[in-house]
């Protein structure tokens, strides 16, 4: 009964603070008290009891497939980590909340640091880093928005197909390849964000290819249909078919909605949420990684990263997103939204090596002036390829159809093209497909650190492609 009090209270004094033009809204303490996590770093994997000889014990069917398609190996860093580390990690005090095999780091929650210090003494244990401390207050824990059933007459374009969304599948290629039958099928995404307000309810994602879902975050939400509705847009722009109303670039891939971003704070610990994500990503068997998260700076200012730092192998996340290609996923990541900050760079993961780092332009082509901006600090093309991101048509977590800005929606867009490719050419590997997007761009002869490589034309990327091919047979 004090929760639905405290939730009524909450939304009274947000009608209130709206009615009185401001947006502020009464924060709440930060459940469970002080709290802190910190990165583990483990020196080997002696003593797992998983074999590369047996990878079936570790890894699905479809994600051997995938490698073995490529001619990729299953290594040292796909091993599990030793569960003898994690229970000798582990405790009453000390709970280990996540890991990455590919790092071969843990992540620990605690209330007393002094208790995470004494794992230094451990002989496996190489270092301890504090990536989180829990805030004094935060804002009232997100709830379901009320949501429509079906779309307003407006939103339809009846002399299209594609309805609203024609323009930023037409520009990219995407009508072409859909025509001759390329739709993203047989291919699987995994949309890597911080939530999916109502997409288990709006009507037009009702035919949406699920896989399934996962959360990574730390406290796990109850459901990531109830949390932040950014990642129900990010979905939306590749997976939904509602003829002449709004179609997506990718309608018949399917889908796996993993959150690994906390709507709460901002910290390195959301790198190790990330790396989790995509190594379960990898370990379900899918195809493409769309990810449209990006960090630079953070709640405690020392945890920022350097310009100098963006390197591709520096941040965990980075090391790990350099690491998918080679596991034989594609990674498409936004390029971030600080083109008009004083940063001005593209964020981590962007500056990873072998993905696809996506910046956005308007219709006429122009490059937004919000679009983050390259090089990587070792000097590489960054972004690699341009979309439409100012704006794209998406579909809110209330089941609207709006005009919206960012980075964020060009990144998928260019997505579900790439699943199209791939299913055109299902032949190529990741890294061959990743070539391929980049040389079917219009930049790609003079390529610089605000285009990249320019805006992609995936039929022409496709149709060069097998030209190329069946005269080299």
């Amino acid at each position: 009964m004090k929760k639905c009090i405290l939730v009524f209270i909450l939304s009274v004094f947000a009608i209130i603070a709206s009615a009185h033009g401001t947006d502020r809204v009464k924060k709440i303490k930060y459940p469970g008290g002080r709290a802190y996590m910190y990165r583990v770093t483990l020196t080997d994997k002696n003593g797992t009891p998983y074999s590369l000889d047996h990878p079936e014990k570790f890894l699905s069917e479809k994600s051997i497939a995938r490698r073995t398609r490529q001619h990729l190996s299953v290594d040292s860093t796909d091993l599990p980590i030793n569960p003898a580390y994690i229970s000798a990690v582990n405790s009453e005090d000390v709970k280990v909340v996540n890991h990455s095999k590919w790092n071969n780091t843990l992540l620990v929650r605690c209330k007393i640091p002094e208790l995470v210090n004494r794992l230094s003494a451990l002989p496996f244990v190489k270092s301890v880093t504090k990536v989180w401390t829990s805030p004094d207050s935060i804002n009232p824990l997100s709830s379901r928005m009320k949501y429509h059933t079906e779309f307003n007459r407006w939103d339809t374009v009846p002399q299209s197909y594609y309805g609203v969304t024609r323009e930023q599948v037409e520009m990219i290629g995407g009508v072409r390849m859909h025509n001759h039958g390329f739709t993203g099928k047989g291919i699987t995404i995994a949309v890597l964000d911080g939530g999916f307000m109502n997409a288990d309810l709006i009507p037009c994602m009702q035919s949406i290819n699920i896989a399934g879902c996962a959360d990574f975050v730390v406290p796990k939400s109850k459901s990531v249909y109830k949390e932040m509705e950014h990642g129900t847009k990010v979905l939306s722009v590749m997976a939904v078919r509602e003829p002449y109303v709004f179609v997506g670039t990718a309608p018949d891939a399917s889908y796996w909605l993993l959150r690994c971003e906390d709507e709460l704070t901002e910290s390195p610990a959301e790198e190790d949420y990330w790396a989790a994500a995509a190594e379960f990503a990898d370990s379900v068997g899918v195809d493409i990684i769309s990810s449209s998260l990006g960090f630079h700076d953070f709640d405690e200012s020392s945890f920022n990263y350097k310009y100098s730092e963006l390197d591709g192998h520096t941040a965990l996340i980075s090391v790990t997103a350099s690491m998918l290609a080679s596991k034989g996923i594609v990674l498409v990541n936004s390029a971030g939204n600080d083109g008009m900050s004083s940063w001005k760079k593209i964020n981590v993961p962007a500056d990873a090596d072998d993905i696809i780092t996506v910046g956005a332009v308007s219709p006429n082509r122009r490059n937004a002036s919000f679009s983050s901006i390259g090089p990587t600090a070792d000097g590489r093309v960054k972004p690699d390829v341009m979309a439409m991101g100012s704006p794209a048509a998406v579909i809110t977590g209330r089941g609207t159809i709006i005009q919206d800005m960012g980075t964020s929606f060009s990144a998928p867009i260019i997505s579900g093209m790439v699943a199209c490719l791939w299913q055109a050419l299902h032949y190529k590997t990741a890294r061959e497909i990743i070539d391929i997007v980049r040389r079917c761009s219009d930049n790609y002869a003079t390529p610089d650190n605000i285009f990249g490589y320019g805006v992609p034309d995936f039929w022409r990327g496709y149709a060069a492609t097998r030209l190329k091919d069946i005269s080299e047979k």
